[in-house]
């Protein structure tokens, strides 16, 4: 335990230092009034061991550092004779412009932070927040007066990589099992976007096989997804719009059924709110609503989540699913 308090104690004392020397280079390329090479910021930055060649590798990796952080490190030299390069930071690259956002726009923002630290992009999320508490907004701080805590299930496997996929613009390969087939067909596909809809994740893009557009269900991918291709090598076609694929695939794999629901009045909000009728039941204290579906599987699951306040009157084949899951529950 002692040794484990030890290492704690050195790991924090060395992210302090890296800290403090990242700090202090930005300190000193923002006030540079001209390039400075890696020499001048050697003798200028605190925190820079004494061989140069271990200062040019730690250089090296606070460059990419910055750089990732989304700073505008700028490379060149000062003078057309100068043969060794220079860095510095442009301030008006650097410095935030006025950002003008509406109350519900922060909240929306504060939103959507909250539920990609639910999912793959936690850190990407803390870096916008972070963005805009330097200007001056807070989007938490809107938000927590709404007291809204939105989840998103990530728990596909091929989510992570194929979001990766989707961010570097790389080519994909992957095992699809398609229903009516024992084995799982593989697929080659340059990705467009990923999108969400009635509880299942999806990805678009161009299937270079068939040579034309395709979705596929991340739930239905089998084994790794591989990249083939190097980042920057596929294109997204103009206007292209990832909700809209998959609306129209989701509408087009399954033909859409009617289900008739018992819900207890004052409950089952997100069943009414995509009735397509409802009306007043003969039992007193509860509503008949009707709603139309594709996926019986997703669909028994989140009327499941409902518990006792709704009753699946037809059809049949939903009942037993619904009932089936409340059972296992209990189980």
């Amino acid at each position: 335990m002692r040794h484990q308090l030890t290492l704690l104690r050195e790991g924090v004392a060395m992210s302090r230092r890296k800290t403090e020397r990242l700090l202090s280079l930005v300190v000193c390329l923002l006030s540079a009034r001209r390039h400075l090479t890696a020499t001048q910021i050697r003798a200028a930055v605190p925190g820079y061991p004494e061989s140069f060649d271990a200062f040019k590798r730690m250089f090296e990796r606070d460059k990419e550092e910055l750089r990732e952080l989304g700073i505008p490190l700028e490379t060149g030299t000062n003078a057309t004779g100068d043969e060794e390069l220079g860095y510095r930071i442009s301030r008006q690259a650097y410095e935030l412009p006025d950002i003008r956002l509406e109350p519900d726009e922060v909240a929306v923002l504060g939103l959507a932070a909250r539920v990609w630290r639910r999912a793959e992009l936690a850190e990407a999320a803390d870096g916008a927040l972070l963005k805009l508490r330097a200007a001056g907004i807070d989007a938490e701080d809107d938000l927590s007066q709404l007291r809204i805590e939105p989840r998103v299930r990530t728990a596909e496997p091929a989510f992570s990589p194929l979001w990766e996929a989707v961010r570097d613009r790389r080519p994909v390969s992957f095992g699809y099992r398609v229903p009516g087939r024992d084995a799982a067909l593989r697929r080659h596909l340059e990705p467009w976007g990923v999108g969400y809809r009635s509880g299942h994740w999806y990805v678009v893009g161009l299937d270079t096989d068939r040579g034309a557009k395709r979705v596929f269900r991340l739930s239905r991918i089998e084994g790794a997804v591989a990249f083939t291709g190097p980042a920057g090598s596929v294109t997204v076609p103009p206007g292209t719009d990832v909700r809209a694929a998959v609306r129209d695939w989701d509408y087009e794999a399954a033909a859409a059924r009617t289900c008739l629901l018992r819900v207890r009045a004052g409950a089952g909000h997100d069943l009414r709110r995509y009735a397509d009728r409802i009306s007043a039941d003969r039992h007193p204290g509860w509503d008949l609503v009707e709603v139309s579906y594709t996926d019986t599987t997703w669909w028994s699951e989140h009327i499941a989540s409902f518990g006792a306040d709704v009753v699946v009157l037809e059809p049949s084949d939903l009942r037993d699913a619904v009932i089936g899951r409340l059972k296992g529950v209990l189980a």
